[in-house]
This record gives structure tokens, C-alpha cells and sequence, in this order.
């Protein structure tokens, strides 16, 4: 079964309703495979092996997608945001791709030597084309490309099959389950994987889905309000900046369910939205690239039941990823890969159909029993929720000690003062590595020199001596991805150096 099906169904299911954009103007199912089948049409023409996205989400991108699954090629949504040196060593590994630019990535193409189309020319063209006759897109194709972001490292490009992406539709939604009403905001760029699995998933289901590029938590607001959107995807950023916003009035009445994922999400700000909005269903979801997104799922009754709970250990789930979706397996390993018990940290290890098995030009990325090394550090507790504490290359090694940054860092966003905190290990001579911590203030606290002393004071009386930081600085904002993913190699290179420390 490939992407197509998956469309064929909507359009045959509910083809009059609209899935994409504005009630006003947006594209019906049976518009979007319309489209599609015109898409396919010009990258026949063109003999491209690749659609190259290269612009911001909007309604061209689902059409995109599907253009590329009826032509039987991958879909290749770049990160726009990356250098120029990023973008042109990405766009030169698909030279025979049709590429869809924003009219500010120009450039870009023009240096690979491509022509390209704007979403509006795009779709203006996939329109005037006569559809496409359907081929066989054999399930074990390539669906999707999507380049990691390479906060850390050269961004690899992630193949995910029609067999993966299908797998995690099927695992997770009921087709048509939504009602017409229904709407979704998504306020996660093209290249993410979560725009990708929303855009399949939310079309499965028969919800309608707006975008929301450019964040602030007035316009999020606003939108929720005026396209009555009933469903919405953030990370923990947006909804701590719309929880932290000072005079916002936050009341969103239509709303009915918020996921959110993509990074830790500070336990005070989701508190804070349980109580506010107490009709709205909480869903913290995990995922990575290779695995098609999400994996875990902690529901909107696991929320308020850990809200309401007088056990801390239920409580403490508040702060877990959830548990395993139907088809995935978790393990927790040493590093000899050996299963752990229930309780004890290790590498988290995720098996299942919609694991991706392969980099673009590595190979495989699963071991020989079919196991994902996701590279995050967790637990699990008795129950199966896991617990992700970080990824494995920030751990802190301080002298012989392993040190997980997000121990501390759940600390610090638990002070009332405190909007966002990063914790890094910074080169020292003597002890190998320190910890250093940046924070930023909430709205109307000010984060003196006096507090930021008392609170490395609350973080060695929480944990102990050897996990306080050596020296807490604040800073007007944390370095981000648009995804939310902290870029601590900036926070490292921004910090000053240790002989500055008072």
C-alpha cells in the first residue's frame, strides 16, 4: 500500500470536504488528487527523479506530497532556513529534481542549474495538466527524503518508504474518523516530520488543516479562534510563549485537543494549560525522523489523571513521552546493549513497520534483529511510559561522572522565574567538563546576579554539589531550531570562558 491509496480513499470518502487551507478557499480531497494527478503529469515531463520542496508550508505542500507518491519519486522538503554552503551541498545530491521555491530561494536553484516553480506557479500548472495515467509505486519505494537538521553534525538525508509512513497512518488514526467541522492549525515547518505525518494523517481522518508559518501567540490565538480550529500541534516554545504571554486572552473555545512534542516540555507550562483550558485533551507525542514521527503517546486522560493524582510516581508521568503506539517496541539497553530493568536509564531502542531503515547513501540503520538506535537516553518506568532524558551526545561527563542536562534543566524551569533553561558541558582543564546553565527570565521577573545565585542554591539542594551548575547566566532567548530543538553547541560557543567566571 502506497500514499496514494491513502488519497484515493479520502477522495472517495469524502471528496467534497475540504482538507487543506481556509473554509473559505481551501482544497477539497477530491481537489487535492485532482492536482496530484496533474503534478505527476509535469514531473513526468520534466524526467525528474525528485520533487524538491524548497519553500514555506502552505497548501502547495500536501499537493506536493502527493504529487510525488502518484509519480512513483520521493518527496524532498528542504530546510529553507539552512546557509547557502547547507542548501547548495543538499540541493546538488538531486540534480534531475522539479523544484518548488519560494521566490527568496531563487538563488538556490538557479546555482544548482534547476529551474523552478513558486507554490502558486506549481499548483497553477499541476491544474492545467492533463492527470497522469496510475502506475505501480511499489510500497518499498521511497516516499520521502527529509534531511536531518544538523544541530550537531552534516544533516543526513532520512529515506522513509510508502511501507513506513503507511504503517504509522494505519497504527494511529481511523480513516474518516473526524467530523467535518474539525480543523487543525500546524505551526511546524515543511521539512519536519511532523508536517509530513500531519498532512497524511489529518487527511486520513477527514480533518481540515491550516498552517501557521510565522508564530506569535496573538496570531495563534486568533487563528484558533477564527477558523474555529478544534485540533493543534505545537512545540513546548509556543506554548510556554502563549502561556507566558502577559495580557493575552487565551480562551480558545473550539479547541478540543492539543498535541505537543519535539522537545521537553516544561512541567510548569503544562500545568498551566491543564487548568486553563479544561476542556481541551492534552497528547504528548515522541518521535524522531527515522521513525515516521511519533512512537509514544501520552493521552489526554494520562494528563489529567497525573494532574489529579496524589501518587507522585503517576504524578511524575506529567513528564513522561507516554507509552508505545500500537506496532512499536521500546527497549531500554546498556551500552553493551544489553536490556535494562524498569527504573534504570540507558539508550532507548525502538522497534517496528514504520522505522525508517535507512540514511540516504549510508545504508541501513537498524541492527540485524531490526532495532532502531535512536541515540536519546530514557527509561521506562513499571508501567511502559518512557521517560527521555536527552540525547546521549549531550551528556555531561564531569570529572568520572555522567551527567544528564535534562535533570538539571527540569529543575530550573520548575523555578517561577524561569521561561526557558539549557544546561551544557563546557571544555575545563581540570574536571574535563563544567556545567554551565543559561536562562531566560518570564515576563516582568528580573533574573539578577543575587538570583541567579539562589537559584544554583535550589538546584544543589534538589540534586547535589556535583550536578550545580558552576555558573548560571541569563540571556534574552536560548538559541532554537524552528522546531524547538535546542542548539547547544551556540549556547557552548556563546558562554565565555572559564577564566571569566566570578
Amino acid at each position: 500500500m502506497n500514499l496514494s491509496v491513502l488519497l484515493d480513499m479520502a477522495a472517495e470518502g469524502f471528496g467534497d470536504r475540504v482538507v487543506v487551507g481556509t473554509r473559505a478557499e481551501g482544497l477539497t480531497a477530491a481537489r487535492v488528487r485532482e492536482l496530484a494527478a496533474g503534478g505527476a503529469t509535469l514531473v513526468a515531463e520534466a524526467g525528474a527523479d525528485a520533487v524538491l520542496y524548497l519553500a514555506v508550508n502552505g497548501p502547495a505542500f500536501p499537493v506536493a506530497l502527493f504529487t510525488a507518491a502518484r509519480a512513483g519519486v520521493p518527496l524532498v522538503p528542504v530546510n529553507y532556513r539552512l546557509g547557502a554552503a547547507q542548501l547548495d551541498h543538499l540541493v546538488a545530491q538531486h540534480p534531475k529534481a522539479l523544484v518548488i521555491a519560494d521566490a527568496a530561494q531563487a538563488a538556490v536553484a538557479e546555482r544548482a542549474g534547476l529551474g523552478f516553480r513558486t507554490p502558486a506557479e506549481f499548483l497553477r500548472d499541476a491544474a492545467a495538466a492533463a492527470p497522469a495515467e496510475e502506475g505501480f509505486v511499489d510500497p518499498d519505494s521511497a516516499a520521502v527524503v527529509i534531511y536531518t537538521s544538523g544541530t550537531t553534525s552534516a544533516p543526513k538525508g532520512v529515506v522513509l518508504r510508502h511501507a513506513n509512513l503507511v504503517s504509522y497512518v494505519l497504527g494511529t488514526v481511523e480513516f474518516a474518523a473526524a467530523e467535518e467541522t474539525e480543523a487543525a492549525v500546524m505551526s511546524v515547518p515543511p521539512y519536519h516530520i511532523a508536517a509530513v505525518s500531519n498532512a497524511l494523517t489529518n487527511l486520513y481522518a477527514g480533518r481540515r488543516v491550516l498552517v501557521l508559518e510565522a508564530f506569535t501567540p496573538a496570531g495563534w490565538v486568533d487563528l484558533v479562534r477564527t477558523e474555529e480550529v478544534t485540533n493543534a500541534m505545537v512545540v513546548p516554545t509556543m506554548l510556554a510563549r502563549i502561556m507566558d504571554e502577559p495580557g493575552l486572552d487565551r480562551a480558545v473555545p473550539s479547541l478540543r485537543s492539543l498535541a505537543y512534542g519535539g522537545a521537553a516540555m516544561p512541567r510548569r507550562i503544562v500545568e498551566q494549560a491543564l487548568a486553563e483550558w479544561p476542556h481541551v485533551g492534552f497528547v504528548n507525542a515522541y518521535g524522531l525522523t527515522e521513525t515516521s514521527s511519533t512512537i509514544t503517546v501520552l493521552g489526554p486522560d494520562e494528563h489529567r489523571a497525573a494532574l489529579s493524582s496524589s501518587d507522585e510516581a503517576v504524578r511524575a508521568r506529567l513528564s513522561s513521552a507516554g507509552r508505545a503506539v500500537p506496532g512499536i517496541e521500546i527497549e531500554v539497553r546498556d551500552e553493551d546493549g544489553t536490556p535494562v530493568p524498569a527504573g534504570t536509564a540507558g539508550r532507548i531502542w525502538v522497534r517496528g513497520e514504520q522505522v525508517s531503515t535507512e540514511y540516504a547513501g549510508r545504508g541501513s540503520s537498524l541492527d540485524g534483529a531490526g532495532w532502531f538506535d535512536t541515540r536519546d537516553q530514557g527509561r521506562l518506568d513499571a508501567e511502559g511510559y518512557l521517560f527521555v532524558e536527552g540525547r546521549v551526545d549531550d551528556t555531561i561527563i564531569r570529572g568520572a561522572e555522567n551527567i544528564a542536562p535534562a535533570e538539571i534543566e527540569d529543575v530550573l524551569l520548575a523555578h517561577p522565574g524561569v521561561a526557558d533553561a539549557v544546561v551544557v558541558g563546557v571544555p575545563d582543564e581540570e574536571w574535563g567538563q563544567r556545567i554551565e546553565a543559561v536562562v531566560v527570565a518570564r515576563p516582568g521577573t528580573d533574573l539578577d546576579d543575587t538570583a541567579l545565585d539562589a537559584l544554583r542554591e535550589t538546584v544543589r539542594a534538589t540534586l547535589r554539589s556535583s550536578k550545580t551548575p558552576d555558573r548560571i547566566t541569563a540571556w534574552p532567548e536560548i538559541p532554537r531550531t524552528p522546531t524547538g530543538k535546542l542548539l547547544r553547541r551556540d549556547v557552548v560557543a556563546g558562554l565565555a570562558p572559564a577564566e571569566q567566571i566570578r
